[in-house]
């Protein structure tokens, strides 16, 4: 018997925690002998009568043949457990790694340099605009951003990764059949297919107020830092910046004005020596040796391009920067651009004749675009 499948059914067994489990690995108890224990031998190491009766059940040969079965059949979600040897290597390290994760989407994503971004629920619309344009900057990069799925900045920095055609890495508190906000489902498969879903908590488990702090550890924990974009003064965004710190991690603030009770979190980060970021540049300089030369180049570029200073033209808005972005992997119709922007006709005609006019990019014959 492959001791992860042991790992997997005590962590879905209910009532025992992390804790549990933790001192189990610690007593050198995690081997296939585990199996043979009936509820009397879990019963002498501490456990309730009921807690007992339980672990011998799920633990027994025919329930683990079963499991095993069951998630084979399920190729949509993945098992990762700190067993293997593709679990993350900066989450194993964070203080208190989750012993098991179920993925859905790229795994890929979890071995390649991230940023946490995360703020507000309720952003105005400077904090969104903040969000998507350094969400747009961090993945052109190279980095992942990482975030907790939520409604209002959670979802910005998400939609913006991958709009930027990056990657993007959600973090549930729930299990991955309780999407939530409900709200969020058109995000969540989006997400699932283009970037990865991921949660420490087995089908069934349901939203719970307890849950979100142990989720925000994970985002810290995955990343090499943590963005605060906006935040109030409670915000559960600063327990994933405690987390950070817990970990060992990089803490960066957006600012905002004084006068906006959205900024005061942030500003107080500041205060207390998190980095201020005004622009991805500011976050990307402390890591410059994670990313790879052609990943720098691509930002340098693009942040080029934004300022005015390629080709000698001017400012560019972010629909411009997107489909700027998009043409520079090679030349593409009319038809391929509709599919890969996703925008009405009307609208993608619209930035095309404004790159144009800025001598960004050419119209060849056949309704064919490139840069210049």
């Amino acid at each position: 018997m492959d001791i992860r499948w042991l790992l997997i059914a005590m962590h879905e067994t209910k009532g025992m925690g992390r804790k549990g489990i933790n001192r189990i690995i610690a007593d050198g108890l995690l081997t296939e002998h585990i199996i043979d224990g009936d509820a009397g031998w879990w019963g002498t190491l501490g456990y309730s009568v009921e807690l007992s009766e339980r672990l011998a059940r799920n633990l027994s040969r025919e329930n683990l043949s079963v499991q095993q079965r069951e998630k084979e059949l399920d190729p949509l979600v993945q098992t990762l457990t700190i067993l293997d040897q593709d679990y993350p290597a900066l989450l194993k390290e964070s203080p208190d790694p989750p012993l098991v994760l179920y993925t859905r989407g790229d795994t890929g994503l979890l071995h390649q340099p991230g940023i946490a971004m995360v703020g507000t629920r309720m952003p105005t619309a400077y904090g969104r605009k903040m969000g998507e344009e350094l969400a747009q900057g961090l993945v052109i990069s190279g980095f992942v951003i990482v975030s907790g799925l939520a409604r209002g900045i959670d979802s910005v920095c998400h939609e913006a990764a991958l709009s930027g055609g990056g990657g993007t890495i959600a973090v549930m508190a729930t299990g991955m059949d309780m999407i939530y906000p409900p709200e969020n489902r058109a995000l969540f498969a989006r997400i699932a297919n283009e970037g990865l879903i991921l949660t420490e908590y087995p089908r069934g488990t349901k939203p719970h107020p307890g849950l979100f702090p142990q989720r925000n550890r994970i985002i810290a924990g995955l990343t090499l830092g943590t963005l605060v974009v906006e935040a109030d003064e409670r915000s559960g965004s600063l327990i994933t910046a405690d987390a950070a710190l817990d970990a060992d991690r990089e803490v960066f603030a957006v600012p905002g004005q004084v006068t906006s009770p959205k900024s005061r979190g942030a500003l107080n980060l500041i205060r207390q020596g998190a980095k201020m970021i005004c622009e991805a540049s500011d976050i990307i300089e402390e890591f410059d040796s994670w990313l790879p030369n052609r990943l720098k180049n691509t930002y340098n570029k693009e942040r080029q391009v934004k300022e005015g200073s390629l080709n000698g033209e001017g400012h560019l808005t972010t629909d411009e920067l997107q489909l700027y972005h998009i043409l520079e992997q090679g030349p593409l119709t009319l038809d391929e651009l509709l599919q890969q922007s996703r925008w009405d006709f009307g609208h993608l005609h619209s930035v095309l004749l404004s790159l144009i006019i800025k001598k960004q990019i050419t119209q060849l014959p056949g309704a064919i675009y490139k840069t210049i």
